[in-house]
């Protein structure tokens, strides 16, 4: 529509120069206000736009670039988004644990590859695809490390949502747990190659003295945020007379008001004073048939080899022929506790192959010990392949088919965990080549049903 405005304007001006000139006053006065008029607008969209980048600055700030997704729903590794940073699917079962945050307490310190529930805590792209992963897949596992200095504690604690399955890497430790019934506590010493076991809720604590620094590799049976509860924290949040009352000490709530409260989180505690605190220290080893429900020992029990590796086992097994006495109460522990898990070593000679499989009944995840590998994993719809070395976590979904080739001149070493207290259930590819009759494989294949005969 043409501007009616402009052209009756545009008259006015034509006729001035033909005809009886206007007052110049007045021509003066209608050109400053549209001029006003326009000046007005122009600020007014300045101001705006201001606006607008300021609050999407604030934005940016408040909310980290890789941080896109908050309802945790899993859009997989592409974006329509062509700004956003796409991430490699790899990292959906791939954890650098290395690059992950460390958590430094005064007696040690934890790291952690798993879900959150707050994605500001996670530090990268790739660590939250990980962390949704294995919270998408219902997976059941979380993976820690603990390191506790020389003499260090790990705090008395318990967790809500979760059993604990440790490996100890390295070091000597004393190991408290006090079941459910309050007269049972059981204490145990621990070495370098050994398993510990502690169910949810069950109080327990990790001592450590040995000279060395010990280092646990720990699996928790939760794909949701860990929630676990100190027991000095319990006690500052119980109020002192509810305290007096509990604990019944000598001089009463008096007594229970001279306990102060640390500045900073206990959870691996060493105090720059212990010799002053402690003079006596004992660690009592309890009998057998108590111990074996929460330990084993990994490195001491049988071997199972396969061509290119060897398998130990810390598990439940349905015929318990060949285990002794005590392998018998730590399988039967694991199976009457509710989502326990299976731990295992693997270990891989250089160049050989943990042949493609998939687990019917269980997710899988894993930390490297030792050398390198090459690890291929095919579900529906998505493949990877990637590198793995020293301090990486892997993740295996249930039926997920995947492989691990060894690739260093060192053996590759491992510790596995499956998330399953039952028997594991596990189908290799060479068995179902094997098992599936010739005809269905030439048809399948296009090839000649003779030639499938080249299998062994």
């Amino acid at each position: 529509m043409d501007n009616q405005a402009f052209e009756m304007h545009g008259e006015n001006l034509r006729s001035a120069s033909h005809g009886k000139q206007w007052p110049q006053k007045e021509e003066r006065k209608g050109g400053w206000s549209l001029m006003k008029v326009f000046l007005v607008c122009l600020l007014a969209c300045v101001i705006t736009t201001a606006i607008g980048v300021l609050i999407l600055s604030l934005v940016y700030v408040n909310n980290p670039p890789f941080v896109r997704d908050t309802d945790g729903g899993d859009k997989g590794a592409s974006s329509s988004n062509p700004e956003e940073k796409s991430v490699d699917v790899k990292f959906q079962f791939l954890n650098h644990l290395g690059k992950s945050k460390v958590y430094t307490y005064p007696g040690g310190e934890i790291q952690w590859a798993r879900f959150r529930n707050d994605v500001n805590e996670y530090l990268s792209d790739e660590e939250m695809a990980f962390g949704k992963s294995i919270n998408n897949h219902r997976s059941k596992m979380t993976f820690g490390t603990l390191r506790i200095k020389s003499k260090g504690l790990r705090a008395p604690h318990w967790h809500f949502n979760a059993n604990e399955h440790g490996y100890l890497l390295q070091g000597t430790a004393w190991v408290g747990v006090i079941g459910p019934d309050d007269s049972v506590v059981t204490t145990y010493n621990v070495t370098a190659g050994q398993v510990i076991f502690f169910p949810r809720n069950t109080v327990h604590w990790i001592k450590n003295v040995g000279p060395d620094e010990c280092l646990f590799l720990l699996f928790f049976t939760t794909h949701e945020e860990l929630q676990t509860l100190d027991v000095d924290d319990a006690f500052f949040s119980t109020p002192e007379d509810i305290a007096a009352r509990a604990l019944q000490p000598q001089g009463g709530v008096n007594f229970i008001r001279t306990f102060k409260k640390q500045a900073e989180d206990q959870a691996v505690n060493l105090p720059s004073n212990l010799n002053e605190l402690v003079q006596n220290a004992t660690y009592v080893q309890s009998p057998d048939n108590l111990v074996w429900q929460y330990f084993y020992d990994l490195k001491g029990s049988a071997e199972y080899p396969f061509p290119g590796g060897i398998f130990q086992w810390a598990r439940y097994r349905i015929n318990g022929t060949g285990l002794n006495e005590t392998e018998r109460i730590f399988s039967e522990s694991l199976n009457k506790h509710e989502n326990t898990l299976t731990l295992a070593t693997l270990r891989i000679f250089s160049n050989g192959l943990g042949q493609p499989h998939f687990h019917f009944n269980a997710n899988e995840m894993g930390y490297v010990i030792s050398g390198c590998a090459q690890v291929g994993v095919i579900l529906s719809g998505v493949t990877a392949s990637f590198n793995i070395g020293i301090g990486d976590v892997i993740f295996f979904p249930v039926g997920t088919q995947h492989y691990i080739k060894s690739v260093c001149d060192e053996d590759l070493l491992l510790i596995l965990a499956y998330s399953t207290g039952n028997q594991l259930e596990t189908l290799r590819m060479k068995d179902y080549f094997r098992r599936t009759a010739d005809h269905i494989l030439a048809q399948l294949f296009f090839k000649q049903q003779a030639e499938f005969k080249n299998f062994p």
